[in-house]
């Protein structure tokens, strides 16, 4: 089978695996197509929004589709890092010590309001996702292939949290906003909850099928001015010059090189979607949003005219030319 063959047939079952959870989950297809990206790029998804709206639901008919192991972890002040990783356990009939591993030794974890536990705690798991692998006393064990962790936070009641660093939010791949549904949509929830809230989902994604679709998104080409133009994204967040570019006294801090790598695997992930071999400026420009709002460290003046950085980030895009 050739480059073109693997593409469409990988974005043929994105698109029957985008279907099927849907069948679950009403609207949030950019918390769908999210998930989705990070799985298949390989790195971690943060999800910021309001109670209700399906997060865990849709996290979980991930874990559904995809045949995996699910774990969901609910973050609180008095977890323990070892709540999340596993400890040593004595055993008097041998007078060893052995590991009664975690959590975290799942496919899909989900770790819920990652802000309500302490630094210790969100260091212990960022590890494990930075890492892939947890040490256990005086050993070190490898976490499962394919491993992904969704963290959710809430955007209110802030009183007992513990925010995120930037450097450490730094380590997802993206951050996905989730928002109310449409009433069409709403309408559509309530009938599929009060006439059939159980909704099956067949399983149509496996260890193997991953590894193949994540084959297939390295095949996806990301010719040299795509690069240049993604490269002239991120530094003009740098910027520091506000005759040259006006909007950057919104930013404080600019995207960091990670930033880079996060926009061009995200893109081929969106070109993937599409069947596609190639990555186009608008793959870019699609995906820039979720992977730069939380890499992006506004300034006092953005605060103060009440911008948020998906704001910023379109005065971005606006700012740099396309190729």
């Amino acid at each position: 089978m050739n480059t073109n063959d693997e593409i469409e047939k990988a974005g043929r079952l994105i698109s029957s695996v985008r279907e099927e959870m849907g069948r679950r989950v009403v609207g949030q297809q950019i918390l769908i197509d999210g998930l989705l990206t990070g799985i298949i790029a390989d790195g971690h998804v943060l999800v910021e929004g309001l109670p209700g709206l399906a997060k865990t639901l849709a996290v979980k008919t991930l874990a559904d589709v995809s045949s995996a192991q699910f774990k969901r972890i609910q973050f609180t002040p008095d977890l323990l890092p070892a709540d999340l990783t596993g400890t040593m356990i004595y055993r008097p009939q041998t007078g060893e010590f052995v590991p009664r591993k975690g959590p975290v030794f799942a496919n899909i974890v989900l770790a819920d309001e990652i802000n309500r536990a302490p630094a210790k705690v969100q260091s212990a798991l960022l590890e494990a996702m930075a890492e892939k692998q947890v040490t256990l006393g005086d050993e070190t064990y490898s976490l499962p292939e394919f491993f992904f962790v969704m963290a959710t936070q809430n955007p209110i009641e802030h009183e007992g949290t513990y925010n995120l660093p930037e450097a450490q939010l730094d380590r997802f791949l993206l951050k996905v906003n989730v928002g109310y549904p449409s009433p069409a949509e709403e309408l559509d929830i309530l009938g599929r909850m009060v006439d059939n809230p159980e909704i099956p989902v067949s399983s149509l994604l496996n260890s193997d099928s991953i590894r193949q679709i994540r084959g297939a998104a390295e095949m996806v080409r990301g010719e040299e001015e795509i690069r240049r133009y993604i490269v002239s994204l991120i530094a003009a967040s740098r910027v520091k010059d506000r005759q040259q570019l006006p909007f950057v006294k919104y930013i404080e801090y600019g995207a960091s090189p990670r930033a880079t790598l996060a926009v061009f695997r995200c893109a081929r992930v969106k070109a993937l979607f599409e069947g596609r071999g190639y990555i186009l400026p608008e793959d870019v420009k699609a995906v820039a949003p979720m992977t730069l709002r939380h890499r992006i460290i506004l300034s006092y003046e953005a605060e103060a005219e009440q911008l948020d950085a998906d704001a910023v980030i379109r005065e971005l895009l606006n700012s740099v030319s396309v190729p």
